[in-house]
């Protein structure tokens, strides 16, 4: 059960639910809130109500709005994360890989929840800590990406750092855009074509150790 699954079920008031569920609940009901009106508009009331809890009971599980939005934060940055180490362990086909770690980014904008709005679009990024998880998730997902070309390609860790970066950035804009314009493109063939354009260019260099013919 997601977290925001788990406000609708645990909404009434009165309910009461182990500590680890009611931090769920709440903060499903803080990403319903935040995701629908930002972060600077979005208040502990608003919250509260939402979650069907009243404010103390919020405060003895996040003393503040920006701990609970870090909280959050944290959260769907993981998630981010380990789809994309998901995607790239899935197989040892480096095209399938490609499109796998594309549809990735996809899945994780296409999600009802609305959670990449806090990664990629937070009204928040002049917060350090904030911003300082944002780059480190963009980081650590290239990262991931890298090693993997480092060790099919041979490339300094550098230069594959530098590809893994143009990869997931790619993905993340053009995921972005695919649903933010509505796109009469399903989703599968959005990902085939960005597949596509990716793969001519890293396709360009050879596989380490492998004679080319």
């Amino acid at each position: 059960m997601t977290a925001i699954e788990q406000t609708e079920a645990a909404r009434p008031r009165g309910t009461r639910l182990p500590r680890r569920a009611r931090r769920n609940q709440l903060l499903g009901a803080a990403q319903e809130v935040f995701v629908a009106q930002g972060y600077h508009s979005a208040a502990m009331d608003d919250i509260a109500e939402r979650a069907g809890v009243s404010k103390p009971v919020l405060y003895q599980h996040f003393p503040g709005k920006l701990e609970l939005y870090l909280a959050l934060l944290d959260q769907h940055c993981e998630s981010l994360l380990q789809a994309v180490r998901t995607a790239l362990a899935s197989t040892t086909d480096n095209k399938l890989r490609v499109e796998a770690t594309m549809d990735a980014y996809f899945a994780y904008v296409e999600d009802e929840g609305g959670a990449f709005r806090l990664v990629f679009e937070s009204d928040l990024t002049n917060e350090p800590a904030v911003r300082e998880r944002v780059d480190r998730v963009s980081l650590q997902c290239a990262e991931a990406i890298s090693d993997v070309i480092a060790g099919d390609t041979g490339l300094s860790k550098e230069e594959s750092m530098l590809l893994a970066v143009g990869l997931g950035g790619v993905s993340q804009v053009v995921a972005r855009y695919w649903l933010s314009s509505r796109s009469a493109i399903p989703r599968d063939t959005a990902v085939q074509l960005l597949t596509s354009l990716a793969w001519r260019g890293i396709a360009g260099f050879p596989l380490h150790g492998v004679e080319q013919t």
